[in-house]
């Protein structure tokens, strides 16, 4: 697995800046543009399925999970997806891309020499994943997307919120919940103990959130050390808490169920709110760019059930299923919605 380089220049940088690390970016810019298209104003109940369309299913998987299956005579347990999922994602997400970049090329430079062909489009493959996750993920930030999901979070009516995050990986969007309403508990629950272990256990310490100074009324930047988190490793199926949480969220969760499935992962965001709690959901947008992301890094990507929406399509299922929706959008990568049990 490749080691992260994550080192104090994130601690140079500060409110109002932004600036390009070997692994990611960070932005504490304050000034507009946040890329957050409003939809709020849709009437969900004049939304139906035949205006909207269906979700796109991502169906190239990737060989291991094939392999896997072809080898077993039968289909990879869902854990295993994930567990090969989060492994594969957060090895990107620690790569050091110029010094990557710069090893490919040689690689590919190198085949080209031999003049051997499988190591040629080997190289080349890896190559294009790397560029393509360069500018996902380290230029463009769609994957983290602070400003943006800074704007889908903001203006809640909740005071050192309990925050709990299904199936909640590095929990990096708690994190930022916490920066902007400081001073309450996140709870984690992720069944993959890799989760906890590394993705959230060694989450950049020097990674700089942007929040709310209650002291000032400005901006303040906050820290991993800052934040009250506990992470429970459980099955969502395993979870039994009191229905007193102020945000219930998942990012990238409900389109991993096929439809018959999805009033099931609905009822969990609403099972454990407290009356005038709020629901927090995003899933990946259906759109060319992302359909091509998922194409073309699907060998690290692609190990289980996933599908695509547009944001009338996400707020359709929540609605559906028993929510009004109060903010609705898109952000970069995601779309994004805040809704609340009717």
């Amino acid at each position: 697995m490749a080691v992260a380089s994550f080192g104090a220049e994130e601690s140079l940088i500060g409110i109002g800046e932004h600036k390009i690390l070997n692994t990611h970016l960070i932005d504490l810019r304050t000034t507009p543009p946040d890329v957050f298209k409003d939809l709020s104003d849709t009437d969900w109940s004049k939304v139906g399925w035949n205006d909207v369309g269906r979700p796109y299913k991502v169906e190239n998987y990737s060989s291991v999970r094939t392999d896997w299956e072809h080898s077993h005579g039968e289909e990879m347990p869902v854990r295993d997806q994930w567990q090969y999922f989060n492994r594969y994602f957060h090895d990107m997400f620690v790569t050091d891309v110029p010094a990557k970049r710069k090893e490919v090329q040689q690689k590919f430079w190198s085949a080209l020499g031999k003049v051997d062909t499988s190591e040629i489009a080997e190289a080349f493959q890896e190559f294009i994943q790397v560029q393509i996750w360069n500018r996902i993920h380290r230029t463009k930030d769609a994957v983290w997307d602070p400003r943006g999901k800074r704007a889908l979070f903001e203006g809640l009516d909740v005071k050192n919120p309990k925050i709990l995050f299904l199936g909640a990986a590095d929990g990096y969007e708690a994190m930022q919940l916490m920066a902007m309403y400081p001073g309450g508990h996140a709870v984690l629950v992720d069944y993959d103990d890799f989760c906890e272990e590394e993705r959230f256990g060694n989450f950049p310490e020097a990674y700089p959130f942007l929040g709310h100074n209650p002291a000032t009324g400005g901006h303040k930047v906050y820290y991993r050390e800052d934040f009250d988190i506990t992470f429970e490793v459980k099955d969502l199926r395993d979870i039994d808490y009191a229905p007193d949480f102020d945000i219930v969220l998942s990012v990238g969760l409900i389109e991993h169920f096929p439809d018959e499935h999805k009033p099931h992962a609905i009822e969990y965001h609403r099972r454990f709110l407290k009356p005038g709690g709020y629901a927090i959901v995003t899933t990946p947008r259906k759109q060319l760019q992302s359909q091509l992301y998922y194409r073309i890094m699907g060998e690290v990507m692609n190990f289980g059930y996933r599908e695509l929406m547009t944001c009338e399509q996400m707020g359709l299922y929540m609605y559906e299923n028993g929510f009004d929706i109060l903010r609705s959008g898109y952000i970069k990568a995601h779309n994004g919605l805040i809704a609340q049990p009717r």
